[in-house]
């Protein structure tokens, strides 16, 4: 009996002891359970690097050439789209017959017309000094006058009409308002011309110079300056070096791009009415931009997290510019300063707690859209 009760009391101090070894559980709060997140913050950071802009291939300048006058024949055509073409070139003339017989009937009265206001001047002038004296009445003295003014404004007149006459003489033949490549012909020898036609005959690029009118919008048109480099790739993969010649005051109100010019060396394969692709070198400026990692697209969108004050994450939509070197531009989106979670793949909830650690944000510098 007394050994049973030994053993006993020593189970029972064994329990005891190894109860008093047993820690109390602890419960973690939010807080502690909150991940650790790499944050960044939506910052207004300087974009350096390329830009690029599709667009169509123009003319510089262009020059349309028609016949001036209306009712006449063309006796032929000299020259055809793709030709080279000066200054003063002749480019079509009109069959000129009905109008040389006009010009000659208009001179001929006009060499009447001279020689009767001579004839009447001579009449005027042997009655000068002749008012009062008897020899004449006043009325045929006023008479002989007024005749000789007369026959000079008819002499005035028919000399127009001949300089009128010559003046079209002078329009049968189409000349090419400037030097550079006939673009397009739209005569055949037989038409009748039409002073004023809607289509004109000939279309001329002047100097042959082709440019590329691309659309920038507003903000990429901040990034671009006449004078700046571009590479142009046409559309059978070759690639020429132009330069910005002429960046667009005012955008569009409707779309709100604005143009951008680029000149082109003068090349046979650069042809109006082609396509082309600009890289923009060295193009800067300014844009709110977080890493492209920050970024999440599914469904609804793009939209990245944004850490509040409390540190709970929140979804918002946002809408990207231009990319490149690791970062992204928001043109819509949280604004400058906000906390973003920097890995957007992370496995989070609208309304999670999570630690913010700031992360370090790569070099600025953007590529194209």
């Amino acid at each position: 009996m007394a050994r049973h009760l030994q053993t006993l009391s020593l189970v029972t101090l064994l329990t005891l002891g190894l109860a008093a070894c047993q820690k109390p559980e602890v419960r973690e709060t939010e807080t502690q359970r909150a991940r650790a997140v790499n944050v960044v913050s939506v910052a207004n950071r300087s974009i350096e690097g390329s830009l690029t802009a599709a667009g169509s291939l123009v003319a510089r300048e262009e020059a349309a050439a028609s016949a001036e006058i209306s009712g006449y024949r063309v006796a032929e055509v000299l020259v055809d789209q793709g030709a080279w073409v000066r200054q003063g070139q002749p480019l079509a003339r009109l069959d000129g017959a009905l109008l040389s017989a006009q010009v000659d009937q208009q001179r001929a009265l006009a060499a009447q017309s001279a020689i009767n206001a001579e004839q009447a001047e001579a009449q005027a002038a042997r009655v000068v000094g002749l008012d009062g004296q008897g020899v004449l009445s006043q009325e045929q003295l006023d008479s002989r006058r007024f005749q000789a003014r007369a026959a000079r404004a008819t002499a005035d007149a028919q000399a127009a009409g001949l300089r009128d006459a010559q003046t079209r003489s002078g329009k049968l033949t189409v000349t090419a308002p400037v030097g550079g490549l006939v673009l397009e012909r739209n005569v055949r020898p037989g038409d009748t011309s039409q002073a004023g036609a809607a289509t004109p005959w000939f279309r001329i690029a002047q100097g042959g110079e082709v440019e590329l009118e691309a659309e920038l919008t507003e903000e990429d048109l901040s990034r671009v300056r006449p004078g700046q480099s571009a590479l142009v790739t046409l559309p059978t993969g070759t690639s020429v070096q132009g330069r910005v010649r002429l960046v667009s005051p005012k955008v569009s109100a409707a779309t709100k791009l604005g143009t951008v010019r680029v000149r082109l060396p003068v090349r046979a394969d650069i042809r109006v009415g082609g396509y082309g692709r600009a890289q923009f070198s060295d193009a800067s400026g300014q844009a709110l931009a977080v890493p492209e990692t920050a970024v999440r697209y599914d469904a609804d969108g793009a939209s990245v997290m944004v850490v509040g004050a409390d540190n709970r994450v929140r979804k918002v939509m946002v809408q990207t510019g231009a990319r490149g070197g690791g970062l992204v531009a928001l043109i819509k989106g949280p604004p400058a300063g906000a906390r973003v979670v920097r890995t957007a793949a992370a496995f989070l909830l609208d309304g999670d707690m999570v630690r913010p650690v700031d992360g370090e944000v790569p070099a600025a510098k953007v590529v194209s859209k």
